[in-house]
């Protein structure tokens, strides 16, 4: 396996005719002091032993020869993929003569792993073809690309594949609020009460007739104000009604980081950290190491039927059967799915986040949670309110009042949003009214207020954004936010990311030479091509070939074009 952690968990499964060991990630790797990568002659990479692996690899190469058998079992994953198969080449598996298989799971149970080891297969080479394109592409952009910024701009910075994109998408973000022009526009209400009663209803602008008008000036409103002068306020229309609200979808990598972000204040990075050692496993009491939650890396809102079944059943003996969700199709996301992985859920619904409480650290007891409210309430009925609007007219202008109180809490009950608790609750006097009935016009507040520019993206948005147009996959989304912030291209202020000085010369250094590798779209459709590759629809060379040569003729173009740009290095207040 990868990691030590999963060595504890998995160890307790498989008796003592298995041995369990850990490459501690990856073991080879493209030498860092060159490309590594033969461009003159069918790019064939060039792989060598990752500094400091020699000792693991040795002891692996002692296991290797005592047993029978030998799993590979890395994450289910392209990345999982490549590792077993470096593994391979490391260890000569192919040349031992030993039986060698691959399997993978996508949780760390008993169950998961025994059942991987009655299901054996050979290692996909397509999935390695796609990561290997992925870390050459990656490769062939840094160190294409970084050594130009070096010589132009300072030492030590870098450009990548996938962060370039992001930190345009950051400096594009900045230039439209900078751009921005706000516009000014009024709210307008009417304060009004029942006859024979003394509490007060405020009543917003709506428009004239059944068409909504915006009040742009202040003339606008006092024309209004003007024209409701010494006119009844009649109740044109009462309408009643329910509106509900679904229970969201599980976790993929994407929405679980987005909203440990807006409810934990995680950034992308420590989610992902803390997820890990969720999945890997944890002392609980009295259960010993085990895993609480299913492979973190997947695109997918699917989920198992015997996980279904399960949540169901815990909902219906612990909320009643009325609180059970109808059977519903999950919705896949428009991109293809990565693999056939699950969605983020918790292992056993039964452990609840309160029972593993005390075994867990603060955070780890905080996601846990979240991950696992998520899920039950995605087996939930959804939500109920009962809305009640109402039209009130003054000569031709048209005011409306409206609330609506929760009828079912349906999921809610499990996974409530603070923003939608705040909903505006339906005023006892507003639901004793009735049609045709004259109100009391007391008088008018009218307020200005200016259009806002769009948001600085935060750590949440941005991952929103690039899942949206397709930019990078669920593995690379930490990793890309958490390398622009460390070269200080862009730094994070409570939770608003912008750019700096440093970032906008490199952008704007990037957009000018490389415009491609800078473009969203055409990173988003390597993604794809990555993908075609996965799937051995495409082979992994002619998407090298068709990206080298013109990566290769805009860096020497640039070479000659670009102009240096000196930046000072920021002071510290260190002394």
């Amino acid at each position: 396996v990868e990691s030590p952690a999963k060595v504890k968990t998995i160890k307790k499964f498989l008796g003592s005719n298995y041995v369990v060991d850990a490459s501690q990630g990856h073991v080879r790797d493209l030498p860092k002091s060159q490309l590594g990568i033969d461009v003159e002659h069918g790019y064939e990479p060039k792989y060598i032993t990752i500094r400091g692996k020699g000792d693991v690899l040795a002891k692996l190469r002692k296991e290797v020869k005592k047993a029978d058998k030998i799993y590979l079992a890395t994450d289910p994953d392209r990345e999982g993929e490549a590792i077993s198969w470096h593994l391979q080449k490391a260890l000569k598996l192919d040349e031992s003569g030993k039986k060698v298989y691959r399997i993978s799971f996508n949780e760390i149970t008993k169950n998961a792993v025994r059942e991987s080891i009655k299901h054996p297969r050979a290692i996909d080479m397509d999935l390695v073809d796609a990561q290997q394109t992925r870390r050459i592409l990656d490769r062939m952009v840094g160190y294409s690309i970084s050594p130009l910024l070096w010589a132009k701009v300072k030492r030590g910075l870098s450009a990548g594949r996938v962060q370039s994109v992001a930190l345009r998408m950051i400096c594009d973000r900045e230039a439209e609020i900078e751009a921005f022009v706000p516009k000014e526009y009024w709210s307008l209400e009417a304060e009004t009460h029942a006859k024979g009663s003394k509490k007060a209803l405020k009543a917003r602008y709506y428009g004239v007739g059944k068409e909504k008008t915006e009040l742009r000036t202040e003339a606008e409103c006092l024309k209004v104000i003007a024209d409701c002068e010494g006119q009844p306020l009649l109740v044109q229309e009462i309408k009643k009604s329910e509106r509900s609200r679904k229970a969201p979808l599980p976790f993929t990598t994407s929405t679980l980081q987005q909203e440990a972000s807006k409810r934990l204040n995680f950034s992308t990075q420590k989610t992902m950290r803390i997820a890990q050692q969720l999945y890997e496993g944890v002392e609980v009491e009295g259960r010993g190491t085990i895993a609480l939650i299913t492979y973190l890396r997947t695109d997918s809102t699917r989920i198992s039927e015997e996980a279904d079944k399960l949540a169901r059943e815990y909902i219906r003996e612990n909320y009643g059967a009325d609180y059970v969700a109808e059977e519903r199709k999950e919705k896949q996301s428009g991109q293809k799915i990565q693999d056939a992985h699950e969605a983020i859920r918790p292992i056993d619904i039964t452990l609840t986040p309160t029972m593993a409480k005390n075994s867990l650290s603060r955070d780890q007891f905080r996601l846990y949670q979240l991950i696992w409210k998520r899920f039950a309430a995605g087996r939930m009925r959804e939500a109920v309110y009962a809305s009640t609007s109402v039209k009130l007219a003054c000569g031709e202008h048209r005011f409306a009042l409206s609330g609506s109180s929760l009828k079912f809490s349906g999921f809610m009950e499990v996974y409530s949003d603070s923003e939608e608790e705040e909903e505006e609750k339906p005023d006892a006097a507003l639901l004793k009214l009735s049609e045709g009935e004259e109100l009391v016009l007391e008088g008018f507040d009218k307020e200005r207020h200016f259009t806002q520019p769009p948001a600085h993206f935060t750590e949440a948005s941005l991952v929103r954004a690039m899942e949206e147009q397709g930019i990078g996959r669920p593995s690379t989304y930490a990793p890309t936010i958490t390398t622009i912030l460390a070269r200080r291209y862009v730094i994070k202020e409570q939770k608003n990311l912008y750019v700096t000085e440093l970032g906008q010369v490199v952008n704007r250094m990037m957009v000018q030479s490389f415009p491609v590798v800078v473009d969203p779209q055409f990173t988003a459709n390597l993604e794809r091509l990555l993908d075609s590759v996965g799937e051995g629809k495409m082979n992994w060379k002619t998407v090298v070939e068709n990206f080298y040569p013109d990566l290769n003729a805009a860096v020497k173009q640039a070479e000659k074009e670009l102009e240096s740009v000196k930046i000072a290095d920021e002071e510290s207040d260190v002394d």
